[in-house]
């Protein structure tokens, strides 16, 4: 008898976290799936740290060699360092150190409020990750507006960029051609033309799951309508720029991206004459995701030139 109860009290409580489990799920399952994230990470032996940047807490993940040749990657608006999670490991297993930097106002780092978000602060704030870790020089990416953030930084500062790699970038003078309200989504309409706009074929994302989103969106709309404030100035553009930089650049572009399209890698490669242009077929904006066993092989072996 005493085993039977004890068997029922067991059974209570597993049902009884399961439920627990299950409606936390429900009521919040983006943070479910980051928790998922970062324990697939630290599984993977990635190491999670944090940095101070002209004051203010910058969250970075590192992984490959402590002794390799270092890359770093910055992610693109509302983004965040894990965004870099498909490809990443590629460098890694090449033999490169790589470090993945949360950029102010994203994913782990400090939200300060008195920071204006602009790609040229981000930059210096990118400038100044790398003085905090004592990098001299690295092989440099970003993507998207990290692509227009790194172009600043090779730019500004090319004796601390060996090679440059931009992802699908921003960063040339153009009018977007959508509507970029979408970037920080109201309605679950607003969700699905953004996904749209971010990839071939998206998928149906469950209701729940949506406003989760939506409800993270809204706490984290003031950051881009900065970002997007001093962007769309077109005051930042890189196009008189681009002719200055010597360094080898690698221009990655997804060939069914609709936020930046891929004229705008061809005319990127026509500003850098160096450069190397690659258009993958298939992708979207979300090429280094979704498309990194394409791309990887192209950008491990242009890192090791």
């Amino acid at each position: 008898m005493k085993a039977i109860k004890r068997l029922l009290w067991v059974a209570g409580v597993v049902l009884g976290l399961a439920v627990l489990a299950g409606l936390v799920f429900w009521l919040r399952p983006v943070s479910c799936f980051n928790e998922l994230m970062y324990a697939r990470l630290r599984f993977a032996g990635v190491e999670s740290h944090s940095v101070r940047v002209a004051g203010h807490r910058v969250h970075y993940y590192a992984e490959g060699p402590s002794g390799g040749r270092v890359v770093v990657l910055v992610h693109g608006l509302g983004g965040r360092a894990d965004d870099w999670r498909e490809l990443a490991p590629y460098f890694a297993k090449a033999g490169f150190r790589v470090y993945l930097p949360d950029l102010p106002g994203y994913g782990r780092s400090e939200q300060p409020t008195d920071f204006s978000y602009s790609v040229s602060d981000e930059a210096g704030a990118v400038v100044g990750f790398l003085d905090a870790l004592g990098l001299k020089q690295v092989d440099l990416g970003g993507w998207s507006m990290g692509g227009w953030i790194v172009q600043r930084v090779a730019i500004e500062h090319p004796e601390r960029v060996a090679r440059l790699m931009v992802f699908d970038s921003a960063g040339l003078y153009a009018k977007p051609l959508w509507d970029t309200r979408l970037f920080t989504p109201a309605t679950a309409a607003d969700l699905d033309q953004l996904d749209a706009l971010l990839m071939p074929n998206p998928p149906k994302v469950p209701g729940f799951i949506a406003e989760d989103v939506l409800r993270r969106s809204r706490k984290n709309a003031w950051i881009i309508h900065r970002a997007l404030d001093t962007m769309l100035t077109g005051k930042e553009a890189t196009d008189t720029l681009l002719p200055q930089l010597k360094m080898p650049v690698l221009i990655i572009w997804g060939s069914e991206d609709h936020i930046t399209p891929p004229d705008l890698g061809v005319k990127m490669h026509h500003l850098v004459p160096q450069s190397e242009l690659d258009i993958i077929p298939g992708c979207g904006h979300l090429a280094p995701v979704q498309c990194a066993v394409q791309i990887a092989p192209k950008v491990v072996d242009f890192v090791k030139q």
